[in-house]
């Protein structure tokens, strides 16, 4: 089976750095998935009057709140069939704050929208478009797009005035051996809201089932 980051980028794909290949490669029945683990140069949010909407998103992981330096970080990429059928890959990053702070995702590849689509948080409150594409030197540079709500018979687009727009950023470096990883979310109208920069290194575990504690809580049919 393809995985839902080829079936995005296509033929760029291949232009990924071989590391990033092997990351990003993978569906549910290869039987891997891929963890993360390093420390994030530095962790940090906008203004001050960012933080009780940060808190706020905390509360079901579609935020993160809290900034630091050395801060140890975790992710966890496991590639499942949820319930819908759908081909389905968890993005659930852990960092070390003043506690464990999470901020989860999970992506499917959506052919109705022909994009990835990135359902935030443990309840799938927030679905985002994500534009993929591949830089020069090999990195995957992923862009956020609309972002929708869905929450029983609610189900609307969310205002660009509240939204923050992400940009990641994730890379081989050679010569220390270890991905590099780079997020800015930011408001146009508000400025920087959070992000985080630093390095980790991976493991690709085979055979195991994807950990209950990093699946969402609902799975959102809506795109």
């Amino acid at each position: 089976m393809t995985s839902i980051f080829q079936r995005a980028l296509g033929d760029d794909f291949a232009r990924l750095h071989p590391r990033l290949r092997r990351r990003f490669g993978f569906a549910s029945d290869d039987g891997v998935a891929c963890v993360g683990t390093g420390v994030m140069d530095r962790v940090w949010h906008g203004r001050g009057f960012t933080r009780p909407f940060l808190w706020l998103g905390a509360q079901r992981h579609i935020l993160l709140p809290g900034q630091g330096e050395n801060i140890p970080f975790t992710i966890e990429n496991y590639p499942y069939r949820d319930s819908l059928g759908r081909e389905t890959v968890t993005f659930v990053r852990t960092f070390d704050l003043d506690r464990p702070r999470r901020w989860d995702a999970t992506m499917i590849y959506s052919p109705e929208r022909r994009s990835v689509v990135d359902y935030l948080g443990t309840h799938q409150h927030v679905a985002v478009d994500l534009d993929l594409s591949v830089d020069d030197r090999g990195a995957l540079v992923i862009r956020s797009g609309e972002q929708r709500f869905h929450e029983g018979p609610l189900h609307f687009r969310i205002p660009g005035l509240v939204t923050g727009t992400a940009v990641v950023r994730e890379s081989y470096d050679d010569e220390i051996g270890r991905f590099r990883i780079d997020v800015e979310v930011s408001n146009h109208r508000f400025g920087p809201l959070f992000g985080y920069h630093g390095t980790f290194t991976c493991s690709y575990p085979r055979g195991e089932p994807v950990p209950e504690a990093i699946r969402p809580v609902r799975e959102q049919a809506r795109v």
